[in-house]
């Protein structure tokens, strides 16, 4: 399902990543780095003594081959799609930013708290990733699992 957000926004992907750095710039953040794989973007940024880094799922061309009707498109037309796909996701990642920096600026949350799934472990692994199949376990079997369980051997 495609998102609803900036569905037919004009905006370059490369000018919301961008302004995604600006908005991080003026909220305190540095040490960016960027990368793009088929499929998938990163960014990545240094903030609260903390990194952080987003990974922001894109479509694969090939997603777009066929219309919503299921008619064969052209490779210009596969293409379009396939962008305006890319620049809709991009336009949201900027504003999932900047509402979380907003939030804590404000004073409605606080950094951590907004960003914990995307907080780089030593590992190079988020929060996210390390938690999310503990969560998994603690509802399939109703016992709450220990957070570092390595800690766990007195």
């Amino acid at each position: 399902m495609a998102g609803q957000y900036a569905k037919n926004t004009n905006v370059a992907s490369e000018v919301s990543r961008l302004e995604i750095e600006k908005i991080l710039i003026k909220y305190g953040a540095d040490n960016f780095a960027y990368a793009t794989t088929n499929g998938q973007a990163l960014i990545g940024f240094t903030m609260n003594d903390r990194q952080v880094k987003f990974l922001l799922p894109l479509p694969k061309i090939e997603e777009f081959r066929l219309t919503p009707t299921g008619r064969q498109r052209t490779e210009n037309s596969q293409y379009t799609e396939w962008e305006q796909a890319c620049r809709q996701r991009w336009r949201a990642l900027k504003l999932v930013i900047q509402a979380k920096l907003e939030a804590v600026e404000c004073g409605i949350s606080v950094f951590e708290d907004e960003f914990m799934a995307n907080i780089v472990l030593p590992g190079g692994g988020t929060v996210g990733d390390f938690m999310k199949p503990q969560i998994e376990a603690a509802y399939l079997s109703g016992a709450i699992p220990a957070m570092l369980p390595m800690l766990n051997n007195t």
